[in-house]
């Protein structure tokens, strides 16, 4: 079971929040068998970032967009006017969330928010965590304990200014 290959599909509740080009990225995914991780060392991309463009959730370059049609045989005509358009982050889920795995991301926060502010505020000031000018990835981790999500956001510090 562990060497077998897994998919993400596209969430039918969530279809009608996202553009429509996901539908057609997802769908073209799934007919070629491909993870975020094959696509993104295509694209030359984190799988992260991958995958919020299939959610809409970054702007694709024209390169990415040339790419995702070369690979996925998607014409580039169909994604380039929406892809490259301005995205529309936020509003693929209720808040708050109801997806388990979501939710418990959002739990983290709600349990340990203010701990990670207090600890990031020590280290660095007054001041917040960029979530524009950031990167993220995901790694998985098997030790004697179990499989284990290892989560890495790294975000710039952006210090409030005096006024």
């Amino acid at each position: 079971m562990s060497g077998e290959r897994r998919l993400a599909a596209l969430d039918a509740s969530i279809v009608d929040r996202l553009p429509a080009y996901s539908q057609v990225l997802f769908d073209a995914k799934t007919a070629k068998k491909l993870t975020f991780t094959d696509i993104a060392v295509h694209i030359g991309r984190n799988e992260v970032a991958c995958a919020a463009l299939f959610y809409g959730q970054a702007q694709a370059t024209a390169e990415d967009v040339s790419k995702l049609s070369a690979l996925l045989d998607v014409p580039c005509d169909v994604l380039s006017a929406q892809m490259m358009g301005f995205p529309d982050r936020g509003r693929s889920g209720p808040m708050p969330p109801v997806e388990p795995l979501i939710y418990r991301l959002y739990e983290i926060i709600q349990n340990y928010g203010y701990s990670f502010k207090a600890v990031l505020n020590e280290k660095f000031g007054d001041g917040i965590m960029s979530g524009i000018n950031f990167t993220t990835k995901v790694e998985k981790e098997v030790d004697e304990n179990g499989t284990f999500a290892v989560i890495t956001l790294r975000g710039r510090w952006l210090p409030y200014s005096r006024f």
